[in-house]
């Protein structure tokens, strides 16, 4: 487990790959409400931009979430997720692609005795080392 203490400016991490499959995008859009065809039907998604469906964007960003969690990054030290910032997508995610999470420490914050705020440039890659998003998250941590 990773706690306030541990990380410093510049300090990274790289997640391991997480595959995004047809079952986890259909879940989503079941949990909320976004059935959207580019989503969900290969004929329509076949004839969108893209030309086959891909996943919903804050699928991504949640498993990429998850990825830091799962790993210790935030685990048992996590208080509270503190927000997001400067969120952008930049190229689809499609059903079987996988997922890796870069982060780096870009604020390091002592908040008192038992907490610190701590700010990730966050970066998420397909298997193909191609950028799909990034943003800004920052989390209280323990000390």
């Amino acid at each position: 487990m990773t706690r306030f203490d541990d990380l410093a400016i510049d300090w990274h991490w790289e997640s391991p790959p997480r595959t995004i499959p047809a079952a986890d995008v259909a879940a989503f859009a079941s949990l909320t409400g976004d059935r959207s065809a580019l989503h969900l039907d290969d004929a329509a998604a076949a004839a969108g931009p893209y030309g086959r469906r891909i996943a919903h964007g804050m699928l991504v960003v949640s498993c990429s979430i998850g990825l830091a969690v799962e790993a210790g990054v935030l685990g048992d030290a996590l208080i509270a997720f503190a927000g997001v910032e400067r969120l952008r997508f930049v190229a689809p995610v499609f059903i079987g692609d996988a997922i890796v999470v870069r982060k780096r420490v870009v604020e390091h914050k002592p908040l008192d005795d038992s907490r610190g705020l701590v700010a990730f440039d966050t970066r998420i890659v397909n298997q193909h080392d191609e950028s799909v998003a990034a943003y800004v998250d920052r989390y209280v941590l323990r000390r």
